[in-house]
């Protein structure tokens, strides 16, 4: 890996640009895991995943480093969820920090049409499912 690469930094503005696609729609619909940390989880993600394909020695295994990378994600996604008597709060935050971190990993092996496409449909899912949800949602507040 590069960093004077041109390869290296389209990765960084592809992993930073879907971050921020992501973490727009959480500013403005006023949720925590905004901007900055949307693009920070892609992009840390993506250079995790970058270094592992890097390792050359015959010990080392790039998956293992995919592998540690969400379960990172997955404890960054347990302190953002808080459980108070029936009600769960923060599962959709750690969905996207989870997702984030896929994202960041498929541009990490140079998928970048497919992490743009699905960095789209994350975008669309919670703009368009929030209403949808919030309709179906009891309103006695067992939610």
């Amino acid at each position: 890996m590069d960093p004077l690469s041109w390869s290296f930094w389209q990765a960084v503005g592809m992993s930073v640009l879907c971050g921020v696609a992501v973490g727009a729609e959480r500013e403005i619909s006023d949720k925590p895991a905004g901007i900055r940390t949307c693009a920070l989880v892609s992009l840390g993600a993506m250079l995790f995943v970058r270094l592992g394909t890097q390792l050359n020695s015959p010990s080392s295994d790039p998956t293992r480093v995919l592998g540690q990378v969400i379960t990172g994600i997955g404890f960054l996604g347990a302190g953002v969820i808080l459980a108070r008597g029936k009600s769960v709060r923060g599962v959709t935050t750690a969905s996207v920090v989870w997702v984030l971190a896929a994202i960041g990993a498929m541009i990490g092996l140079d998928h970048f049409a497919a992490a743009f496409a699905v960095t789209i449909v994350v975008v669309l899912m919670l703009t368009l499912f929030h209403p949808i949800a919030k309709r179906l949602s009891r309103s006695d507040g067992d939610k």
